[in-house]
């Protein structure tokens, strides 16, 4: 069985490369919409995959980080990059161009990895992240499945070469969140949300 969970943000970003003039010379934004798709074949001690209230608390938190953010890619013009960091207290680097199909195998990275570092309470069995799809637009969005997300042809997306600003940090419940994903820390699901 699979569920779905959807998430919001609004964030600006250039796509370096692409065809369209606008979108690879011009700083712009979108409305972002973000499913988590999850599946198992299996159902918990509350008949589900898995609790969607469980999906608020760090996963939510993740992906509000690209909320009201600058996304920028690293291997973009350092002058850009210096310049969007001093302008916005809101900012997330990422090692790929911030493009649909890479924000959704960045999300599926580290959404993933929460998920194997999360020790389930309520019976849930064999929980896996089927996909992340980013919506873009209304007419457009980028699905990405775990041969994807660790594809090298697609990049490279280390967690080490993700920064999240401090003021995106600030907003999480807990201000250690992504470097306990890095280091692999045990994350523990509440009995009740």
């Amino acid at each position: 069985m699979i569920i779905r969970k959807l998430f919001k943000f609004e964030n600006a970003h250039i796509v370096r490369g692409c065809s369209t003039l606008k979108c690879r010379a011009s700083l712009h934004g979108h409305s972002y919409k973000v499913e988590l798709l999850f599946e198992s074949n299996f159902l918990d001690n509350g008949q589900m995959v898995y609790d969607f209230g469980l999906m608020k608390q760090n996963m939510k938190d993740i992906i509000d980080a690209f909320d009201h953010s600058i996304a920028l890619w690293s291997g973009d013009d350092k002058s850009y990059i210096d310049d969007m960091k001093k302008h916005s207290l809101r900012w997330v680097e990422l090692p790929v161009s911030p493009s649909a199909e890479q924000f959704s195998r960045v999300i599926f990275v580290i959404i993933d990895k929460l998920l194997h570092l999360t020790s389930m309470v309520n019976g849930e069995k064999e929980v896996k992240l089927h996909s992340v799809i980013v919506h873009e637009t209304d007419t457009g969005y980028a699905q990405c499945f775990s041969q994807d997300a660790y594809s090298k042809q697609m990049g490279d997306i280390e967690l080490d070469s993700i920064t999240f600003s401090d003021e995106v940090k600030n907003d999480w419940r807990d201000k250690e969140l992504f470097e306990k994903i890095k280091r692999g820390d045990r994350f523990i699901n509440p009995q009740s949300v």
